[in-house]
């Protein structure tokens, strides 16, 4: 297993870098964050099982009813961007866990599993090739060289991702690698997943296409209003030769997972559009007892997300 170490470079100038690059993708859009800008805010509570205390001694996982505020987004920096718009996937889900005593620790998650990415970078470059590329320019263009070049991105990219006929019915992943360390100083190497209670639901693209702009909101809000929404938090636990600092590289399906708990959501926050300009998700903000690993990624998008809510605190 890899050293379960972060790394110490400083990616400061590449997440600069990032931040730009959102913006000439997306437009500026004072308020909003630079990615996953349209989003809805939910909360409701973490329950855990006793299989998670047994993977670690993180406060949230000992049993106690946590509350939680939960985040779904749209993928893109577009704050108006149609639900039903293939370029809103992945969508994106965020917790945040009000720890006992105080203190808050995250999860930052998407709908699929994997990443464009296996470095800060590579980040860069990858994006960087997408918006130098002209459907008029010389061939390979610059994004058919970084594919060539990442294959990984190129499988990523070439993995369905349909249409979910609900945030409630969606999976997501957290796919960067974190260190869970036990009462016992026992260490192991785990990635999030969050399956929703009531079962995958994807909808035919003729479908999603007649369905109203923001059609995933209302449905959540009317869902919600019924009855509680859960999903079941699990890790998937890797094997001695899995990789750790790859997010790229999906580990095998067949590894053993461990349910941690179940997130219930019992209310959608009326004032979403004002709470959510305040929140701030960070996959670094962690808790003793969930450790960051050799994944360089955490800290740079950590960094990327600072840049962002900067900028959103400072809109008028």
């Amino acid at each position: 297993m890899a050293t379960m170490t972060a790394p110490q470079s400083d990616t400061a100038a590449l997440a600069e870098q990032a931040a730009n690059l959102f913006l000439q993708a997306f437009g500026n859009h004072p308020g909003f964050r630079l990615a996953h800008a349209k989003g809805i805010v939910c909360e409701g509570t973490f329950e855990a099982t006793p299989a998670a205390k047994e993977l670690t001694r993180a406060a949230h996982f000992n049993g106690q009813l946590v509350p939680v505020i939960v985040r779904f987004s749209n993928a893109t920096g577009v704050p108006q961007i149609p639900d039903n718009d293939p370029n809103s996937n992945p969508k994106g889900m965020a917790i945040a866990f009000k720890l006992p005593g105080g203190g808050v620790t995250d999860i930052v998650a998407n709908g699929q599993n994997g990443f464009p990415a296996g470095t800060p970078a590579d980040f860069v470059d990858f994006f960087g090739s997408i918006l130098t590329t002209r459907p008029d320019g010389p061939k390979p263009t610059p994004f058919e060289k970084f594919l060539a070049a990442h294959p990984n991105t190129a499988r990523f990219l070439s993995t369905p991702n349909p249409q979910p006929a609900s945030f409630a019915t969606y999976a997501y992943f957290a796919n960067n690698c974190f260190i869970f360390v036990n009462a016992r100083g026992e260490r192991q190497a785990i990635r999030y997943q969050i399956v929703p209670s009531a079962g995958e639901q994807h909808l035919d693209p003729a479908v999603a296409a007649a369905q109203g702009p923001d059609f995933l909101f209302e449905e959540l809000r009317n869902r919600i209003a019924k009855a509680p929404v859960e999903f079941r938090l699990q890790v998937q636990i890797a094997g001695p030769t899995d990789p750790t600092s790859n997010a790229t590289l999906v580990w095998p399906d067949d590894r053993k997972k461990v349910v941690l708990g179940t997130v219930r959501l019992t209310s959608a926050d009326p004032n979403s559009a004002e709470t959510q300009k305040k929140l701030f998700y960070d996959p670094t903000h962690l808790t003793d007892g969930i450790e960051l690993s050799d994944d360089p990624l955490p800290a740079f998008r950590a960094q990327v997300y600072s840049i962002s809510i900067a900028r959103r605190l400072s809109a008028k």
